[in-house]
């Protein structure tokens, strides 16, 4: 009888595959039950009636772990996880071993409670939380409620085992649904309840919730009794599959990081379907041998790293809203934030836009926001959480004056639109932001001037106008504090290959109010030459697609500026405009793309690289005319307008198949 329970057991909750229904197998179990009562000497620590819960613990003993409990360290991106495997390939070379035979085993990371299980010759002795990693807790009567961790392994062994205890997402809703009927707390998710649950001190509790286990490791593997001891992680996980143990099938042995992407891609989404919490993959050295020489820091293991899952949306403070000045004048307010890792980096600005958005989320100073990255990969508040307000928040107002506008620093409300901007179109601080844009990525490309740079060259008076950048010499580099001869040599060799730059990035280095790097394109294709564009009439420039009349009017008003002039002449005398090159295949003329939401497998600026290169264009935003909304994962709010307007949404895979043919 007890063989048949147990075995029955094993079925249902290890394997899923259960062969007769619950009322049969409930009746079998109490038919056991019954038995043991009546001749209790034939009850074992390994029978399957130990699963329905002991007596009432007054409080958790605590156990010493035989093997300590690490954590793995977390990367949030691809670039993160290539600097982890550069450095353990240098430990391996370092130690002898050759990095290029290194393979991986890439794991769900399950989001539940760690448990720690030990078994003597086979037969579970005790299980622990992971506590402080050297100290857990015992629950052992706990743990044997729990239907897929074994009693008895299928190999009388002495083994130590790691693995996760979770909730599925019914029963998280099942036990809400009592305690709210109850009058009680709400657990907030799975984990919570796992962890709730596996932490009561009458078992009888924990045994009515339909906990589950997963076991990924082997911690400890002293008495073999005939068992080899497994080579690779990937062995591991077989053995303990072959032990009894429930383990999840959703793993891949990874020959090189490009796999382990495409595996952490697959179930980036795949995962919120699982009745399980998956929070990202745990990446593991397969071969055993190699995860010895690698070794331990101080808190986690060398040979394995948690590559998390973006957190789409989190919660943070509003601590202050300030007014940011722009090249063009233009002033934007920036909420700053109380710092929060979202969609794997850390946050701490995000811009409000305009005076409408403001008053639209009614956002205060003090105020607990949702936060989330948009498709464009830019923090957007999304909601405020006013329910939370104590009363100390502050409504924020546009104010007539700002000291970065220089001179008075009068603002004025830009005609026909919501946006304000400084009166005085030369304020040292829109000097500042375009230069940091003329030498930015998308422009001139200066390699090694960034901001700080920029900053102490206006500051020492050496800059005045851009085109200064390309007239300075080593010795007046040299005087600056912390500017060594070798970073001088490097800085003018940058200088020096920007000189040749193409006519698109040219515009868009000037700063014209509202030609932004696409127009900046439109523009070029369009007229070939810069005399060309500059001599162009208003009629001309705004019959263009994707200009019209305001953009036509302030390229206009920028040419018959006197000191724009004089910045056209300087540079025209340092720099060199390479000629527009006509794509040599027009398999996309006449095509206008837009790309929302981030891309996996290309960058956005790789994708309009494609696109111009076949004669095709991109534009910024959804209209009519627009051929294709490329969707990438998380699209905003250009994916919802493509779907009104009609327009056709092509996903990444069909574009490259677009971009292919």
């Amino acid at each position: 009888m007890k063989k048949e329970v147990a075995r029955h057991q094993y079925l249902y909750h290890t394997l899923d595959k259960p062969e007769i229904s619950d009322q049969a197998y409930d009746a079998l179990l109490r038919e056991l039950i019954e038995i043991e009562e009546k001749y209790p000497e034939i009850k074992t620590a390994d029978s399957p009636s130990q699963r329905i819960g002991a007596s009432i613990q007054k409080e958790f003993k605590k156990i010493t772990h035989k093997v300590k409990q690490w954590s793995y360290d977390n990367v949030f991106s691809f670039e993160e996880l290539s600097k982890w495997q550069d450095k353990i390939s240098k430990i391996l070379k370092n130690a002898g071993e050759d990095p290029r035979k290194l393979e991986y085993v890439a794991e769900l990371k399950i989001d539940g409670l760690k448990v720690v299980l030990e078994y003597e010759d086979g037969l579970f002795k005790r299980g622990a939380t992971r506590g402080n990693g050297l100290v857990g807790e015992d629950i052992t009567e706990n743990l044997k409620t729990i239907g897929s961790i074994p009693l008895k392994l299928n190999k009388n062994i002495d083994i130590v085992v790691e693995g996760e205890a979770w909730m599925p997402e019914a029963e998280l809703a099942r036990v809400n649904k009592e305690r709210e009927r109850r009058g009680g707390e709400l657990y907030a998710n799975t984990r919570n309840l796992a962890a709730g649950s596996l932490r009561q001190l009458d078992p009888k509790i924990t045994a009515d919730r339909r906990l589950e286990s997963f076991v990924y490791d082997v911690a400890l593997f002293d008495n073999a009794n005939g068992q080899s001891a497994p080579k690779t992680q990937k062995e591991e996980l077989q053995l303990l599959l072959a032990l009894g143990f429930k383990v999840n099938e959703n793993y891949s042995l990874c020959a090189n990081l490009g796999e382990i992407q495409s595996f952490y891609e697959k179930w980036k989404n795949l995962g919120r379907k699982e009745e399980y919490g998956v929070d990202g993959i745990v990446i593991k050295v397969n071969d055993i041998r190699a995860q010895v020489a690698l070794g331990y820091t101080g808190k986690s293991p060398r040979f394995g790293i948690a590559y998390k899952f973006p957190a789409e949306q989190v919660t943070t403070v509003v601590e202050d809203i300030v007014l940011q000045v722009g090249r063009t004048g233009v002033i934007t307010p920036v909420a700053r934030l109380r710092p929060v890792l979202v969609a794997g980096s850390t946050v701490s600005r995000a811009t409000l836009h305009n005076e409408d958005e403001i008053k639209r989320l009614d956002v205060r100073v003090g105020d607990t926001v949702i936060l989330q990255k948009a498709g464009d990969v830019i923090p957007d508040i999304v909601k405020v959480l006013t329910e939370l307000r104590t009363g100390k928040e502050k409504e924020f107002v546009f104010p007539k004056h700002l000291s970065d506008c220089g001179g008075d620093g009068r603002i004025e409300k830009i005609p026909g639109q919501v946006a304000y901007r400084c009166v005085n179109k030369n304020s040292f601080a829109q000097k500042r932001r375009k230069f940091y844009h003329f030498v930015g990525k998308h422009c001139f490309d200066i390699d090694g001037m960034g901001p700080k740079i920029i900053d102490v060259l206006l500051d020492n008076n050496l800059i005045s106008y851009n085109f200064d950048i390309f007239t300075l010499k080593k010795g007046d580099l040299l005087s600056l504090p912390r500017f060594a001869e070798k970073s001088v040599d490097n800085l003018l060799s940058s200088i020096e290959k920007s000189r040749g730059i193409s006519l698109s990035r040219f515009i868009t280095a000037l700063s014209i109010p509202q030609v932004g790097e696409e127009t900046a394109i439109d523009l070029a294709e369009r007229f070939g030459t810069f005399e060309n564009l500059e001599k162009t009439d208003f009629d001309e420039l705004q019959s263009i697609e994707g200009v019209g009349e305001i953009i036509a009017r302030e390229v206009k008003n920028w040419f018959a500026d006197k000191e724009n002039q004089k910045t056209i002449k300087g540079l025209l005398q340092e720099v060199k405009i390479e000629k527009v090159k006509k794509a040599a295949h027009q398999t996309l003329s006449g095509k206008t793309f837009v790309i929302t939401g981030v891309l996996v497998s290309l960058s956005r600026d790789d994708a309009k690289n494609m696109i111009r290169a076949r004669g095709g264009s991109v534009a910024e935003s959804v209209s009519k005319n627009t051929s294709y909304v490329v969707v990438g994962e998380n699209p905003g709010s250009k994916f919802d307008k493509a779907k009104k307007l009609g327009v056709k949404i092509i996903t990444e895979k069909e574009f490259l198949k677009i971009i292919k043919s």
